[in-house]
């Protein structure tokens, strides 16, 4: 780096630590703390990072006796989630995983995940989160490509992992040995002092092809923190259900905040919206972190008379997978202004963040950029688009990934900006507006067309539940649109209806030919439509 790359650097970071100051203590993460305490938060911070390992670390030392977990087998404190850890991390330890190893995790929410990453942080080793959609082929396929030395899993996943020739460890369920056996032995070795910085590897959603794991290093600093921040205002202390799967990019950044925040983070392995409802009411929780789909289900419960009415969070956050216009405005409309939509990817991160208030004024947008970020549609000569008009997504900020795992493979990049692979644009207010996919467009007839328009408005119609859009070859056309429909209980239509609504708004080239009723859409945990499972 030159000499003005440096102090542009250097610049750059005291920026954003002065932002993160600033925005943490609006949330009232900064503030008097005592001097013993504030020294163990300062070990935690020097020997860890901003990790897993330095949030379980560092709220034992400022509030040990906080509630840190509520999952579906109890509560730990802080104090006894640093222990439990601490001994885990030994017990693993002395199995060879050390600086540099490579542990998967293959678990629904509970407890065992956060003692799991804690623990692998404090050896220094590289947490591999693995989807629990994967089959087993893919499971060899991924453990060979990352050499896996462990698999931390949940019974019901260990049958998948015979193939792999990794040592396993059942983290819920039956199977020896299980985390709680190792934490109960213990390790004989002492934890590094300072380890090196592992990384948390994150695969792909892998829903048109075999996921690849994208290494995520540790914040350098706590400027991503205040990104966020600065969009979504979370409050220190209060409860914070994560019904997002741990193991993905967002349920693993609702974890890191929750933790900074010390809060009581509440897990439940299974999601169930009427089991969410009562969740959020019994602990009071002031955030709940989830992807779009689930507070689809909410919506569809039976009896909605007295959800939320004895208490209401705050602050429900979505991100994951698309969030449809009609749903946000539902959504709202039923509980009140507290949707906060994070559009963003396992590699690039965030991109944007749409408020309460965006979402009313543009149901459809997905936000503005959040402090510290840069974000520029890209026409097809590379230049900035105006206002309005359509091109390619690339957004830079303070968390770019290193890199996938596969040799020969990574996003676009221009001028230290990491493309997202989706196509928008940004209207005058500064608001983002996603049409789709860039690799998911078609030509049919000479005419570009992208299926999420065509999704959008089907969604939005009141006789369709949920609706996925794609392209399939046309020996006419070269291309054309296939509409998957799962039509609302009671609704009554047939294809001509569905190509009707979308001749009426749309181009004649949008019209989906092929139009096929479903029970329901292949969805992969986050939510997202996994479109090589779609029928044909």
């Amino acid at each position: 780096m030159d000499i003005a790359g440096w102090a542009r650097n250097v610049a750059e970071q005291a920026v954003g630590s002065t932002r993160a100051v600033v925005e943490l203590t609006k949330s009232g993460v900064v503030r008097p703390v005592r001097p013993d305490r504030l020294l163990g938060m300062g070990e935690a911070l020097v020997r860890y990072g901003a990790t897993v390992a330095a949030g379980v670390v560092a709220g034992a030392a400022r509030h040990p006796d906080r509630t840190a977990i509520v999952d579906d087998r109890g509560w730990l404190s802080y104090a006894e989630l640093d222990r439990r850890s601490d001994r885990l991390a030994r017990a693993l330890g002395d199995t060879g995983v050390g600086p540099g190893a490579r542990v998967g995790i293959l678990c629904r929410n509970h407890r065992g995940v956060v003692e799991t990453q804690a623990a692998l942080g404090k050896l220094g080793a590289d947490a591999v989160l693995l989807n629990t959609g994967l089959s087993a082929s893919q499971l060899t396929t991924v453990a060979g490509e990352l050499e896996l030395h462990t698999v931390v899993a949940d019974a019901e996943y260990v049958p998948p992992l015979d193939g792999t020739g990794c040592a396993v460890v059942t983290a819920w369920g039956e199977g020896t040995p299980s985390l709680e056996d190792l934490i109960v032995r213990d390790g004989t070795g002492p934890l590094p002092l300072r380890p090196p910085a592992g990384r948390t590897i994150v695969l792909t959603s892998g829903t048109t092809g075999p996921p690849k794991g994208a290494r995520r290093p540790p914040p350098h600093s706590l400027a991503p923190v205040a990104a966020v921040l600065s969009a979504i205002p979370l409050k220190a202390g209060e409860p914070v259900l994560i019904a997002a799967p741990l193991l993905h990019t967002w349920g693993n950044a609702a974890l890191l905040l929750a933790l900074l925040h010390g809060a009581p983070i509440v897990l439940n392995r299974k999601f169930d919206p009427a089991g969410l409802v009562r969740t959020v009411e019994e602990h009071r929780c002031d955030t709940v972190f989830a992807v779009p789909v689930m507070l689809q289900r909410l919506l569809e419960l039976d009896d909605l008379d007295d959800a939320w009415t004895g208490y209401r969070p705050r602050i429900v956050a979505v991100s994951g997978s698309a969030l449809p216009a009609a749903l946000a405005t539902a959504f709202m409309d039923r509980f009140g202004d507290v949707v906060y939509n994070l559009y963003g990817s396992t590699e690039v991160s965030w991109v944007s963040i749409a408020s309460p208030a965006d979402l009313r004024a543009a149901p459809g947008t997905a936000g503005r950029a959040p402090a510290g970020t840069r974000l520029v549609i890209l026409d097809a000569d590379g230049r900035s688009a105006a206002p309005g008009e359509e091109g390619r997504v690339f957004v830079g900020n303070d968390m770019p990934f290193e890199g996938y795992t596969r040799e020969g493979t990574d996003v676009e990049r221009v001028d230290g900006l990491m493309g997202t692979g989706d196509v928008g644009r940004i209207d005058a207010d500064g608001l983002l507006h996603l049409t789709g996919r860039a690799d998911d467009m078609i030509v049919s007839g000479g005419e570009n067309i992208h299926p999420g328009p065509v999704e959008e408005l089907l969604a939005a119609r009141p006789e369709v539940r949920e609706a996925a859009v794609t392209g399939v070859d046309d020996e006419d056309y070269g291309q054309r649109l296939a509409a998957f429909v799962v039509l609302a209980e009671g609704a009554q239509v047939d294809a001509d209806d569905v190509r009707g609504w979308v001749r009426g708004e749309l181009s004649r080239f949008a019209v989906p030919r092929d139009v096929e009723f479903v029970a329901e859409l292949p969805r992969n945990a986050t939510g997202k439509v996994v479109h090589r499972d779609l029928p044909g």
